[in-house]
């Protein structure tokens, strides 16, 4: 929790709970008037130092004054909490930059030390949950139902205009179909707006709602349904169906379409369900009881059947895939020979810039350099109006602006998505290289771009994925290292 702090005595049991530890304790977050340390600087001592992460908050804020989003920089949790997003089996996790960076050793040092401290911590301060997390206040009682009331009214509205045969029916429907379609939107509408009603209400320090943020166990619909309402129960995608004659149950007058008569459950779970209710919610359980039960025995003999076909598929020294006579499969492994467990999703932050945000970032003019050149260049007085640099950096952004209209062609189908699965975290490998060779963020640089420019193109121009010089090889390598290129 961001209001918890811990006194010397505490930190001190936890930092002897974390594996390898050297003995030092961090510097306390608050020193007067008594020291105090945050519950980051623990966690940061399990972060391996390779781990950079960042996640923006909705906003879009660089430092979130509310603590929201995630930022990690070289292993120290800077703000932000650690959710099941962040150290669950999720791409781009801590748990997943962790094995990337530093193999298999790596990411369970990380577990290891994330459980011996979490472990310890939980020993000390436990966490339950009870029946108090589930009481809603007088306030939330009367909006939610307010919400259901005003939704029923709907409801009742829709079927005096379809009794009075003055429903319009939706393209590609019937009028049955119809009036079907908008009592369930309205009915899903009320159970989202209690639901809403319900989160709002609810502290940060409730129980329930720390399990549903966090991602240990259960989800806000869970919350509502407990709290607000249990919703709309579903049959094989509809209301409750006519099982007697023209009526759900005996217990209604023939004819009801009401939202009652139909399954729609008003209570919550804390206040308890009516008979009818509780046996339509018996009906929708049962349904999906069933339905797990025969997916499982499905999905589990196609596994069988796909392992059994695929099982003597390798991919071998050629890059090729074979299977045990030798026959090719593939030529290249998923066409593009890339190792799917080293791909990332990764941000380009190209696409969607400007031209003369993307030529202010991305092109530097030596024949009339900025004012920072010269501070934060060695050589920033030798380079200026140097004719060989000139010409290598004029290649390289044309060949960056070529880049960009070429992936934007390429991605025009998502739109301003700016996420790209990638290999090589390159602005991660840039990070590490700054903290193995301690350079800082204000120090001069001594890279000339005589150096840098063709020692990068040198090892674009070996990268080859296909081998060969007719067309279809040369368009499959293309094709194969466009996004990385």
């Amino acid at each position: 929790r961001r209001d918890v702090f811990l006194t010397k005595e505490q930190i001190m049991n936890c930092m002897l709970w974390v594996p390898n530890w050297d003995g030092v304790i961090p510097q306390p977050a608050i020193y007067k008037p008594r020291p105090r340390w945050t519950g980051k600087q623990l966690i940061s001592m399990v972060i391996p130092k390779e781990v950079t992460i960042f996640n923006g908050t909705d906003s879009g804020e660089s430092a979130p004054l509310k603590d929201e989003g995630l930022l990690i920089q070289a292993g120290q949790l800077m703000y932000g909490l650690l959710t099941k997003k962040s150290v669950g089996a999720s791409a781009g996790g801590i748990v997943h930059i962790s094995y990337n960076e530093l193999g298999p050793e790596g990411a369970m040092a990380f577990l290891n030390g994330v459980q011996q401290v979490v472990t310890y911590w939980l020993l000390q301060n436990g966490h339950s949950i009870g029946i108090g997390d589930t009481i809603p206040d007088a306030v939330t009682i009367a909006k939610v139902q307010a919400h259901i009331d005003d939704e029923k009214a709907e409801v009742a509205r829709l079927t005096a205009m379809a009794t009075a045969n003055e429903l319009e029916a939706l393209p590609g429907m019937n009028v049955r179909a119809t009036f079907e379609n908008k009592v369930s939107m309205a009915l899903n509408q009320a159970r989202d707006k209690a639901g809403t009603t319900t989160q709002k209400s609810l502290k940060d320090s409730n129980n329930a709602v720390t399990m549903a943020s966090s991602g240990s166990k259960g989800s806000s619909i869970n919350i509502s349904q407990m709290t607000a309402l249990v919703g709309q129960q579903i049959v094989e995608g509809k209301r409750i169906p006519f099982g007697f004659k023209y009526r759900t149950l005996p217990h209604f007058t023939k004819d009801d379409y009401s939202p009652e008569a139909r399954g729609f459950v008003e209570n919550s779970y804390l206040r308890g369900l009516t008979p009818s209710e509780f046996f339509f919610h018996a009906m929708a359980g049962r349904e999906g009881l069933i339905d797990t039960a025969v997916k499982t025995a499905e999905t589990g003999y196609i596994q069988r059947r796909l392992v059994k076909a695929l099982e003597d598929l390798s991919a071998r020294y050629d890059g090729t895939v074979r299977n045990s006579l030798g026959d090719i499969v593939q030529f290249l492994y998923g066409e593009d020979g890339l190792d799917a467990m080293i791909i990332e999703n990764q941000k380009l932050g190209i696409l969607n810039m400007s031209n003369t945000a993307f030529e202010k970032k991305y092109r530097l003019d030596l024949a009339n350099p900025p004012e920072w050149f010269k501070h934060d260049y060695e050589f920033g007085n030798e380079l200026t109006g140097d004719r060989p640099s000139m010409t290598l950096l004029d290649e390289e952004w044309e060949r960056l602006v070529h880049d960009r209209t070429r992936i934007r062609a390429i991605n025009r189908a998502k739109g301003n998505e700016e996420m790209m699965q990638l290999p090589l975290n390159i602005t991660r490998i840039i990070e590490s290289a700054k903290r193995v060779f301690n350079v800082k963020a204000n120090d001069r640089s001594n890279l000339r771009p005589s150096d840098v420019i063709p020692a990068v193109q040198n090892m674009l121009d070996n990268m080859k994925i296909v081998r060969g010089t007719d067309p279809i090889s040369l368009e499959a390598d293309a094709n194969a290292s466009i996004l990385f290129k």
